[in-house]
């Protein structure tokens, strides 16, 4: 069964989401659009994360996810 995890820095500001396993991160690429992509040896996309994230409420954040077989 697959993982999602996800974390949100308040001090920091970020939003990380790891959809593969973080220790198996081996370079990052930033997109421009305050986005940066953890890739593996591969150059799969296992994760990202949000910079200056900063939710508009103090509630907790809602996280829904939708898969589909390819």
């Amino acid at each position: 069964m697959a993982q999602v995890k996800v974390f949100h820095d308040r001090i920091g500001n970020t939003l990380v989401v790891w959809f593969g396993i973080p220790e198996d991160e081996y370079e990052v690429e930033e997109t421009g659009n305050e986005v940066v992509l953890m890739k593996d040896k591969n150059g799969k996309v296992i994760g990202f994360e949000k910079l200056n994230f900063m939710p508009t409420s103090s509630e907790p954040i809602r996280v829904a996810f939708e898969t589909f077989a390819v």
